[in-house]
């Protein structure tokens, strides 16, 4: 389905992430935030937060996520999070840790928070330190005990690439020791500032068998004790996946300054216009705006996808990872072997496995990067 939909035709929402500051002590390396977030520095107010909550819960989203940047930054989290428990949405606090000390913890249970995900950038305190580009390893230990000891479920992510995926089974035993109850091992997916330092971040094919083989070993000797979550690396199983479970199919994300997209990532493509709940309610933005439609179902496709057997179950793949390689988000995701920009991918899988005698300097998250490569960008454009 392409074009104007209905609400008869399509589903509601179901996972809202409420995307609320890019403001971040963090500056990851892998950071799935626009590269351009310098230009986005508006955010939407308290009450704009509170309407957005509302409405969305209005057409059935059940679950919500607060993210950023580092979403504590935000005074009014409490608030926020408060009201989410008042509508009936799961609640989900996606955090560095950076900013959760035992008052903000309390305030956060009080006000009804059920979930926190913490991230981790490695096993020890150097790498950590380094690929957050800031001296957080001991905070983030801290902040795992704190999380334990308000009684939320101990939920932990990794992004893995070239750097971190030798110290797999060391980021498990951490894991473990700090209780948690499930762990989500992300290879990264390079869009945004992954995509800007995919040439050091990109591990060989056989560094993800190697660590493959211990995840599944750990899993095995862990039993029930925790859940091990191993995202697949699309880039060497040439397995596109389904954008965000189906373009404007369940998840909806409203950016720090409003807009509404039916990804993180979706403001990067060209020809699409997303609406901002400023101006726009959550229903006139899900179901009758052309950047929600433009990609639902499969009536977009071209070949190979509108006669491959496998249009339903992978729906074309990333429509940004498409853009990003191939310049067109309307082709098959490159990472297909049926995609005609598929050497693309190859190339960069076989670039991976040369060994490294000149690495360029990794590209941090930070303000000041942002500014220089969106005005590279525009330079271009």
């Amino acid at each position: 389905m392409t074009g104007a939909a209905t609400s008869s035709l399509v589903g509601p929402p179901l996972w809202l992430l409420a995307e609320v500051t890019y403001r971040c002590p963090l500056h990851c390396a892998f950071c799935y935030n626009p590269v351009d977030f310098a230009r986005h520095e508006d955010e939407l107010s308290t009450a704009d937060w509170l309407r957005v909550l509302r409405e969305a819960r209005e057409l059935g989203a059940v679950q919500c996520g607060f993210s950023g940047g580092e979403p504590l930054v935000r005074d009014d989290l409490e608030e926020l999070i408060a009201e989410a428990r008042r509508l009936g949405y799961y609640t989900n606090l996606l955090t560095s840790g950076v900013g959760l000390t035992p008052d903000r913890a309390k305030a956060l249970r009080e006000a009804g928070l059920d979930h926190v995900q913490l991230s981790f950038q490695d096993s020890t305190r150097e790498m950590n330190d380094f690929l957050s580009h800031t001296k957080t390893f001991d905070l983030k230990q801290r902040v795992a005990k704190l999380i334990k000891a308000n009684g939320w479920p101990m939920v932990m992510n990794v992004v893995i690439h070239r750097m971190n995926i030798d110290h797999i089974g060391r980021i498990i035993d951490m894991a473990e020791e700090l209780g948690a109850e499930y762990i989500e091992l992300a290879n990264t997916q390079y869009y945004s500032w992954a995509l800007e330092n995919r040439d050091q971040l990109l591990p060989t094919r056989r560094q993800l068998q190697q660590a493959e083989a211990i995840v599944e070993a750990k899993r095995k000797a862990l039993g029930d004790r925790m859940r091990l979550f191993f995202v697949a690396p699309d880039y060497h199983d040439n397995q596109p996946k389904k954008c965000v479970n189906g373009w404007g199919n369940m998840f909806l994300t409203v950016t720090p300054d409003g807009a509404a997209l039916p990804c993180h990532t979706a403001r990067m493509l060209p020809g699409l216009t997303f609406p901002n709940v400023k101006t726009s309610s959550i229903g006139e933005a899900w179901f009758d705006s052309d950047g929600f439609n433009r990609f639902r179902g499969t009536g977009w496709m071209k070949e190979p996808c509108s006669s491959c057997e496998h249009k339903e179950r992978d729906l074309g793949g990333c429509r940004c990872q498409a853009y990003a390689l191939a310049n067109d988000p309307a082709v098959a995701d490159p990472v297909c072997p049926k995609s005609p920009h598929h050497g693309v991918v190859a190339e960069a899988v076989a670039r991976a496995e040369v060994p490294q005698v000149i690495v360029k300097p990794l590209v941090f998250r930070d303000p000041k990067n942002s500014r220089r490569l969106t005005a590279i960008a525009n330079a271009v454009d």
